[in-house]
């Protein structure tokens, strides 16, 4: 069981991306809040280089600053930081997803337990 805080705005996977042309051809690229929030989430990453290689659970609670934020457009991200921070293998081994949202303006953040499957 491995459980962590990462302070900050998680940004919405739906808003995190824009179309950009690359040799003709349309591709998305990431928004800047989205680079920034990486950023932020590897530098305060306490289980980076962990490389969970085996199925896992993932309890989250995320904290957003107003109610407006959408809980399911951030499991995405916080998976992806989790892939990019080798804290896990592969984002397609997590078998269950227990998540929560609440509100706190003055410290938006998430709290995230893995559990390993089998351990």
């Amino acid at each position: 069981m491995d459980r962590m805080v990462i302070h900050g705005q998680c940004p919405s996977k739906s808003n995190s991306y824009h179309v950009v042309t690359l040799h003709g051809h349309g591709s998305l690229a990431k928004r800047k809040v989205l680079k920034e929030y990486e950023r932020a989430f590897f530098i305060q990453c306490p289980l980076r280089d962990r490389m969970i290689q085996g199925y896992f659970e993932m309890h989250i609670d995320v904290y957003f600053t107003s109610q407006s934020h959408d809980l399911d457009n951030t499991l995405k991200i916080v998976l992806d930081c989790l892939q990019a921070c080798r804290v896990i293998k592969n984002d397609n081994r997590c078998v269950k997803i227990v998540a929560r949202k609440f509100i706190d303006k003055a410290d938006p953040r998430i709290e995230l337990e893995l559990r390993e499957e089998g351990v």
